[in-house]
């Protein structure tokens, strides 16, 4: 099933990029591109432990029913300690702003964000709206009220 996501690309940004992609056919999420206004191409250096927003030159409308989850592209983060300080991101069906990246550097070195580097998959997913009731209690379940570590070790 595909579902169609309006893009609009931003007027600073690089009409060349390329939008949102599958690697492979199998793949769940479609890579984002960092998209750098004309005078900051060379890039963008996050420092050990900063943070920053990368853009993407692009605003997108999802369909009602549906929403975007920016998550981490594992390469990123198991070779440079590069990944999302918000994983997953959730882009709402109703927003129409910029599409920007919120990156983190866990990792020991400077990184550099090049113009058009792979930053982030895009996995789009139906959403389910719940509704919340006060009730007297809770029905009993195997785990119960086991927090954290309660089934097992780590």
């Amino acid at each position: 099933m595909a579902i169609l996501i309006e893009v609009v690309q931003e007027d600073w940004a690089d009409s060349a990029m390329d939008l949102p992609e599958y690697a492979t056919a199998g793949a769940a999420g479609a890579d984002l591109r960092a998209n750098f206004a004309l005078a900051d191409r060379a890039g963008l250096v996050i420092e050990p432990g900063a943070r920053v927003l990368v853009p993407t030159g692009l605003r997108v409308a999802i369909p009602d029913g549906f929403e975007m989850q920016i998550r981490p592209r594992s390469g990123l983060a198991l070779k440079h300690g590069v990944t999302l300080a918000n994983a997953p991101g959730t882009i709402d069906a109703d927003y129409r702003g910029p599409l920007g990246v919120i990156l983190v550097n866990l990792g020991a070195e400077p990184f550099t964000v090049e113009h058009g580097a792979r930053i982030a998959q895009a996995v789009v997913a139906p959403v389910v709206r719940a509704r919340f009731e006060v009730v007297k209690g809770l029905p009993d379940s195997v785990r119960g009220a086991g927090g954290f570590g309660s089934t097992g070790t780590g």
